[in-house]
């Protein structure tokens, strides 16, 4: 079994060393974009210690090897750095990664979920964590995240929970994201945003993503509604120009708390922003 090693660690000590010899050569904004390409560096560096490179060295195990080097990494607190998660995902090891859904080490899983991706091999383990009431919000987030950008294979297990009223929300969110359209999927987002109260700004947004223009009708509708906040205004104009629309009538949120107070942060902007005068 060979041994864990902290490649972050090591860079961090180099780059200290190398921020020490190049003090004042560049502004923090800069080191800001230098930093990852050093680090990028360091993946291709032979390191004395290790008789290898970072990348080298993940590169020499089997994907079994990979799977249980990044469960020992969590395991024993030694963090695990990008050169074995990229290994493990340019490699396409994520059927080997699927069994870690099932862990109870948030780390562990999240780790997961990161490298296995939108594939849908993982998809069942993905709702199944979304079907326990206890999962972690962090695991269920990325989750969500990789559901979305796989949303049209995640899509008739996504309408089941909807219709069981499984965390109704993310399933929206996840069904609005499918690009196949479906006559199905539509007449949800639709009849949700219809239904929706306080959920109003973000049930327009999900028809935004959806884009498909028959919505227009409904949107334009909502919007023209005396009762409508600003906020809510924001997100629905937001929508209809999305989906090519377009809504002209003025309107005046002048008693609006929300906009009062967003003009008020843009008046202290503008104030901050304008030059001291100096006595002449």
């Amino acid at each position: 079994m060979k041994e864990l090693i902290d490649f972050d660690g090591l860079f961090d000590e180099k780059l200290a060393e190398y921020m020490q010899r190049n003090a004042g050569k560049y502004t923090e904004k800069q080191w800001e974009s230098v930093i990852p390409k050093l680090y990028k560096q360091f993946g291709d560096t032979y390191i004395p210690k290790v008789k290898n490179t970072p990348k080298g060295y993940y590169g020499g195990m089997t994907d079994g090897e990979l799977v249980e080097t990044l469960v020992r990494h969590v395991r024993e607190g030694v963090p695990a750095s990008d050169f074995l998660c990229n290994e493990l995902e340019s490699r396409g090891c994520a059927a080997s990664l699927v069994p870690l859904l099932g862990e109870k080490d948030e780390e562990l899983v999240t780790l997961a979920v990161n490298i296995i991706g939108a594939d849908p091999v993982g998809f069942d383990g993905y709702f199944s964590i979304l079907e326990e009431k206890d999962s972690s919000e962090n695991v269920v987030e990325a989750v969500c995240e990789q559901l979305k950008n796989g949303a049209d294979a995640a899509k008739p297990r996504a309408l089941d929970l909807y219709k069981r009223g499984v965390r109704p929300e993310l399933m929206l969110e996840i069904l609005s994201r499918v690009k196949q359209k479906d006559d199905a999927v539509f007449e949800i987002l639709l009849a949700a945003f219809r239904g929706s109260g306080e959920e109003m700004p973000m049930r327009a947004s999900y028809l935004a993503a959806y884009g498909d223009p028959r919505a227009l009708d409904v949107l334009l509708e909502t919007i023209d509604r005396d009762d409508i906040g600003f906020i809510e205004y924001q997100e629905l104009k937001y929508a209809i120009e999305a989906l090519g629309g377009e809504y002209t009538r003025l309107r005046d949120f002048s008693d609006d708390p929300y906009y009062r107070e967003i003009m008020s942060q843009q008046a202290d902007a503008v104030d901050l922003m304008k030059p001291k005068k100096t006595d002449a």
